[in-house]
């Protein structure tokens, strides 16, 4: 069996909601073990509006998660205020993850899939970190690591993540770029199964600098990077890559800054589309959207992308024992 810890997001978003339904969907208590960190009254509130169609246990002790059911792990009761960023839900979401990291320390879970959580809350609680891309790695020890994206048709990763842009040209170097190629092609080997990826590199200026008239970074930064790589193409202008989708080409895309790729990402892909941490020693994927406050507590949230989540989850999982690169 592989197993999984879920942890809640910001618990005044849709997190809670959109895990259950999940688990109504896609739990089966023949091959998974799933661990949901969550406070108990959260979890009471929301399956009084959603039924669970799952046999469950709420416990604090981890020595009492048992297979054949979902394993609510207590981690206190918090005051809810459903679409509203709170320091309360902020401390909680944090809780969880570090909770869901002991889990995954303890060898209890090959992955943990994260619900939203809220970079105000976080804020509000005094907790310094931008996301959980950051937060995992950090607390994992992990400088090369990539935020990814994937869906069907396609799989993009970032060189920057959650950056302003006016910082983005400033944080882009060879060895940055250099460093998230050789992280996203060991992770198209060992958790996708590709056996020689081809990878194409978008360019950070528009129609990719034009040989150096409208800025040089894709001269001085991203081709010299590219060079010392095989089966890596590149720099694209980003704009006529998508247009021509050209992505289908290649095996995945690399682009400089956040909304780069996410914007034709989830053109195509949204409500289908999932956030995957590439470089981590475990498996650690989400959906690709936020919170959801507009529609919290109105139990009318899509968990298609949860879905998603928890089933690619399984696919890396399996293909990492497959690798011998997993437990």
């Amino acid at each position: 069996m592989n197993g999984f810890v879920f942890t809640c997001g910001d618990v005044n978003g849709i997190g809670p909601e959109i895990c259950i339904k999940t688990f109504n969907k896609k739990f089966n208590p023949q091959k998974h073990i799933v661990i949901f960190v969550c406070p108990a009254n959260v979890f009471e509130t929301v399956v009084q509006n959603i039924q669970p169609n799952f046999n469950f246990s709420i416990i604090k002790n981890l020595n009492n998660i048992r297979e054949g059911r979902i394993n609510i792990i207590d981690i206190g009761k918090v005051k809810l205020s459903p679409g509203k960023p709170t320091k309360s839900s902020g401390k909680i979401s944090y809780k969880a993850i570090l909770k869901g990291l002991e889990i995954i320390e303890k060898g209890l879970a090959a992955a943990m899939v994260t619900a939203p959580i809220s970079k105000l809350a976080l804020h509000l609680a005094n907790i310094d970190f931008p996301g959980h891309t950051e937060l995992l790695s950090h607390r994992s020890g992990i400088k090369n690591y990539l935020m990814m994206f994937l869906s069907r048709s396609m799989k993009t990763g970032l060189v920057t993540i959650h950056e302003p842009l006016k910082k983005v040209p400033g944080l882009i170097s060879e060895k940055k770029i250099s460093s998230a190629i050789n992280t996203m092609h060991f992770s198209l080997k060992n958790d996708f199964g590709i056996g020689k990826p081809q990878i194409a590199v978008l360019g950070l200026n528009p129609h990719a600098g034009e040989a150096g008239e409208i800025g040089r970074e894709e001269i001085d930064i991203i081709k010299p990077a590219i060079g010392k790589f095989e089966n890596v193409y590149g720099p694209f202008v980003p704009d006529a890559f998508f247009g021509e989708k050209l992505y289908k080409k290649f095996d995945a895309v690399l682009g400089m800054y956040h909304d780069q790729v996410l914007i034709p990402f989830k053109l195509m892909n949204f409500r289908s589309g999932v956030n995957f941490t590439a470089g981590l020693p475990f498996v650690r994927t989400s959906p690709d959207h936020g919170t959801a406050f507009d529609i919290a507590g109105k139990f009318v949230a899509d968990e298609s992308s949860m879905n998603q989540a928890f089933s690619w989850a399984d696919k890396i999982v399996n293909m990492r024992k497959k690798s011998g690169k997993g437990k």
